[in-house]
């Protein structure tokens, strides 16, 4: 590792003002970026840690009844702390990784880095959650830009998430064993007049929302709606683990999995 500054604000405000510095980064658990640093991969001069910001920090229930996460929370206190008003993104929460990256990552460093395997860009996407950051709020389905890409600005941090709890959920993840990353995972939620299913793992294009299934499943809620559907390979991953047809197959094997997990 080279020498790097390291700054840990105590507020929101002073970590925006910290990222202004020329070759800042932000810090969250680390679990991706500080790998890359060790590779040479990314090279910032100072890293801005937000572990030591209290208000970007626990879980709670707002006055809308959404799931409130603060964006420096760690996986292992969204799997403790949100399985009450939210069952089904405790439980993704609790198989990301292994205890060590459940205890240092952290919901915001997740989805601001945007891994194309990774777990919570799923549920984020299938609850039509709102990503808060230090300069505004932005829906799941803008928030997305293709692997690795976010609609996030140069210095914006993500704060909270809210998430609006549906009537039932589920995340089924078929992982990739010595990464625990979702080799493909399928979160889909069931709300009054409406399914969202989000992809994750599957796509060159990171997270997606299978629209057949969800109008399928909007007008049927069981295992056999999606039954007649295919999803098409066409920009599917395929390398070492999986071939493209083989994770086009477990979206729809997935799907129909969550929804009997319903």
């Amino acid at each position: 590792m080279y020498e790097f500054e390291f700054k840990r604000p105590g507020t929101i405000a002073d970590a925006v003002a910290a990222l202004g510095a020329e070759e800042a980064q932000a810090l969250g658990g680390g679990q991706t970026l500080l790998p890359t640093m060790k590779q040479r991969l990314a090279a910032p001069e100072v890293l801005v840690s937000l572990s030591g910001v209290p208000e970007m920090q626990g879980v709670c229930m707002d006055d809308a009844g959404r799931v409130c996460i603060g964006g420096a929370t760690t996986h292992a206190t969204v799997a403790a702390e949100a399985a009450d008003n939210y069952p089904a993104l405790a439980h993704l929460a609790g198989q990301i990784g292994d205890p060590a990256v459940r205890n240092r990552g952290t919901i915001g460093g997740s989805l601001a880095n945007n891994d194309p395997a990774a777990c919570y860009p799923a549920a984020v996407l299938a609850s039509g959650a709102t990503i808060v950051t230090n300069a505004r709020e932005i829906v799941a389905d803008d928030f997305f830009d293709g692997m690795f890409t976010t609609a996030l600005d140069d210095g914006e941090i993500i704060t909270e998430v809210k998430f609006p709890v549906p009537e039932a959920a589920s995340y089924q993840k078929f992982l990739q064993p010595a990464s625990r990353f979702a080799l493909t995972g399928v979160f889909v939620a069931k709300f009054p007049g409406a399914v969202r299913v989000a992809v994750t793992g599957a796509s060159e294009e990171g997270v997606f929302r299978w629209t057949a299934a969800e109008e399928a499943l909007s007008a049927d809620f069981t295992p056999d709606a999606v039954a007649g559907l295919a999803v098409s390979p066409d920009g599917m991953i395929s390398d070492l683990h999986g071939s493209a047809a083989y994770r086009a197959n477990l979206v729809k094997v997935l799907t129909k999995r969550a929804v009997a997990a319903c």
